[in-house]
């Protein structure tokens, strides 16, 4: 197994060396590289289904990631109102919150 720093190997490499090792490799190398989709298609999922699994934790990370794969700040307030329909407003209103902390970090 590789031990250059990724965010998976910084996050939890430590004590799941395995578990970062598929991350990099497997989730982001193999899933997230397949040509059925874009990064920017891929991420639009990715955030959509976290908000509507209220998957907080992982929310942060993935909209930093879609910011940096093209979609705007707009597209992604857009998806979380569009969402709290179908998901609920309890999982709208916890991603607008994180949104907004992720949105000042990024300047965005």
């Amino acid at each position: 197994m590789t031990h250059t720093p990724t965010t998976a190997r910084n996050a939890f490499g430590d004590i799941a060396p395995a578990l970062a090792d598929y991350t990099d490799h497997v989730l982001f190398g193999d899933v997230w590289e397949r040509p059925g989709l874009s990064p920017r298609d891929r991420s639009l999922i990715t955030v959509a289904s976290l908000i509507a699994l209220y998957r907080t934790n992982e929310l942060p990370f993935h909209l930093r990631k879609a910011l940096d794969n093209g979609i705007s700040r707009d597209e992604l307030i857009e998806v979380i109102t569009h969402l709290a329909f179908y998901s609920g407003w309890p999982t709208a209103s916890s991603a607008v919150s994180i949104a907004r902390r992720v949105f000042e970090e990024a300047n965005a």
